[in-house]
C-alpha cells in the first residue's frame, strides 16, 4: 500500500441517455462514479466550487455529501478549485477594483466549506493571457495584493490559498513566477503544481517544486506530449480548446510520449518530506474517443506500479 495520499480532481464527463454529462446529473450517476473512484483506492476528493451547490442539493448539504464520500471509503473533501478564466469587469485579479467582489466570492466558497476538514482552497490567479497582456510588475502586483488578502481571510478559517497557474494565464513564465511569490505572503499564499500546465508553459515542474517546496500545498499529476512553443498560450478566447494544431493538450500519466518525469518529481517529493496529497487530474480524457474511467484507471495502475516503487526506495 503506498505511504502517499492519493486524490482525484473532479472532471468526469458520463455517458448518459441525454449525452455526455457531469456526474451530478443526477445522485444514482454521482454515486457510481465515487464507487468507481473508491475501488481504485483514491482517499481525497478534489472538486469545483460551483459542483458544491449541486451536491448539497443531491444529498441534503455538502457535509452529508462528504459523510457519503467517507461511507464508500474517501477520507475528506481535500481541495476547492475557484477561477475566473475570463477576464469581466467585476472579475479582473489585476485590476483593484474588482477586488473586493472576488474576495466576497472567496469568502462566499469558505462558508460553503465552513467545519469540514478541506485543506485547500485552490485558484486561478490570473485571467486568460490575452486578457491580462501586457504583463507587467504592476499587475503582477496588483494581482498578489488580491490573494494575499484572500489567502489571510481562509487561512483563518484553516485553508491554504493555492496558487494554480494554466500555461495560458496571466503569469506563467519563470520570471513572473518568481515576481508573484516575491509580491506574496508565504504565511498566505500558496501554490499548487501542475505539472502539464507548467511543462506546457517550459517551466519544469520539478525545479518549481525544488525551489518553492515550502510553499507547495499540492500537485496535479498529469501528463502532456506538448510544449507550447508557438505561443498558442495567446489564442482566445480559449487556447485549451482553439489552439490551432493541437488537438489535446493533456493525457493521463503513463502514456509513451509523456514528457513530465514522473519518477524523477516523485522522488524528489519523497526526499522532501513532502506529506500533502498528490491529486490526479484529468483535462480533455474524452477527446479522441477516450473516457475517464479508463483514463484514471491508467493513472492508478502508474501510480501503484510505478509512483510506489519510487517510494518504496525512499
Amino acid at each position: 500500500m503506498t505511504w502517499q495520499k492519493w486524490s482525484y480532481m473532479d472532471h468526469w464527463v458520463l455517458d448518459t441517455p441525454q449525452g455526455g454529462q457531469n456526474p451530478y446529473f443526477n445522485r444514482r450517476y454521482l454515486e457510481q462514479y465515487i464507487r468507481q473512484l473508491a475501488a481504485l483506492g483514491f482517499r481525497g476528493f478534489d472538486t469545483f466550487f460551483f459542483y458544491l451547490p449541486m451536491a448539497a442539493q443531491l444529498f441534503g448539504s455538502v457535509k452529508k455529501f462528504e459523510e457519503f464520500l467517507q461511507d464508500e471509503g474517501f477520507d475528506k473533501i481535500t481541495g476547492i478549485f475557484s477561477a475566473y478564466p475570463n477576464a469581466t469587469k467585476f472579475t479582473a485579479p489585476h485590476v483593484r477594483s474588482t477586488h473586493d467582489r472576488i474576495f466576497a466570492d472567496s469568502e462566499r466558497i469558505v462558508e460553503m466549506v465552513d467545519g469540514l476538514a478541506v485543506e485547500n482552497l485552490i485558484v486561478m490567479p490570473t485571467n486568460t493571457y490575452f486578457q491580462v497582456a501586457p504583463i507587467t510588475d504592476e499587475k503582477i502586483k496588483i494581482t498578489a495584493d488580491l490573494w494575499n488578502r484572500v489567502g489571510e481571510m481562509s487561512i483563518s478559517h484553516g485553508l491554504k490559498l493555492s496558487c494554480h497557474f494554466e500555461f495560458w494565464g496571466g503569469i506563467r513564465t519563470p520570471e513572473e513566477l518568481a515576481l508573484f511569490f516575491e509580491y506574496t505572503d508565504p504565511r498566505y499564499v500558496f501554490y499548487f503544481c501542475d505539472t502539464a500546465q507548467h511543462t506546457i508553459a517550459g517551466v519544469d515542474p520539478l525545479e518549481l517544486f525544488r525551489t518553492y517546496r515550502e510553499r507547495c500545498s499540492g500537485f496535479h499529476f498529469k501528463d502532456t506530449h506538448t510544449i507550447d512553443r508557438d505561443e498558442a498560450y495567446r489564442t482566445p478566447p480559449d487556447a485549451e480548446l482553439m489552439a490551432p494544431n493541437v488537438s489535446r493538450w493533456f493525457h493521463e500519466m503513463g502514456t509513451p510520449e509523456g514528457l513530465v518525469d514522473f519518477p524523477s518529481l516523485m522522488k524528489e517529493i519523497v526526499s522532501s518530506g513532502f506529506d500533502g496529497w498528490l491529486t490526479v487530474e484529468h483535462d480533455q480524457a474524452e477527446v479522441g474517443g477516450n473516457n475517464y474511467a479508463e483514463a484514471t484507471s491508467v493513472a492508478k495502475w502508474y501510480i501503484d506500479n510505478v509512483l510506489e516503487k519510487v517510494e518504496a526506495d525512499r
